[in-house]
């Protein structure tokens, strides 16, 4: 079985205003898409074939194999980025909240200090909430690197900051995309369910 392409976990317009419809043609549509054809082009006839896109990735990084890294990396970042989206955002609870409020003293510092990490990373990449050890940490990864190959990390919860994923819609205010992520459109359900 190939690299799946997954649809988006909810309508192409079920963002708006927050997103457009537009935008997810374009990011869902055509850089996502393009990505799982590239890996799974990659992988054909290998052993790799067929395997968990979690494997992929964690064996290109392995390998050094830094073109299939960077398009089954970016597969598995997007799956992972269309779930962390919702139309329909709530703040965490339960173990969650005491997670976010231990680490980081409240959602509201939790969103100053992940609003900084996102704009402030120079460049194409990801800014991601990850569950490290007994604690939450906020990191940020380049291109295509994802919180999935970093040793010791659970990611829960990540934003895309390359351009395409924001530019239809927010031209070059990076800064606005992600406080619209964490005022109406992060998902905070689905980070709690990647919870150790």
């Amino acid at each position: 079985m190939a690299i799946e392409f997954p649809p988006l976990p909810f309508a192409r317009d079920a963002l708006e205003p927050h997103m457009s419809a537009r935008t997810l043609d374009f990011h869902h549509g055509k850089h996502h898409k393009a990505y799982v054809d590239k890996a799974n082009a990659a992988i054909a006839g290998t052993p790799l074939d067929g395997k968990p896109v979690e494997e992929i990735v964690r064996a290109a990084k392995a390998k050094g194999d830094q073109s299939l890294f960077n398009n089954a990396a970016q597969a598995w970042n997007h799956t992972f980025f269309w779930n962390s989206l919702s139309p329909k955002p709530a703040g965490p609870e339960g173990k969650l909240k005491d997670l976010v409020d231990s680490a980081f003293g409240g959602l509201s510092k939790f969103n100053d200090v992940f609003k900084a990490e996102a704009t402030g990373h120079f460049g194409s990449g990801w800014a991601w909430l990850c569950q490290d050890g007994d604690g939450l940490r906020i990191i940020s990864t380049h291109d295509a690197d994802s919180a999935l190959v970093h040793d010791g990390l659970n990611p829960l919860i990540t934003l895309d900051v390359w351009e395409h994923a924001y530019y239809l819609d927010f031209q070059n205010a990076r800064p606005d995309f992600v406080d619209v992520f964490l005022t109406n459109t992060i998902n905070w359900s689905f980070a709690a369910t990647n919870l150790r």
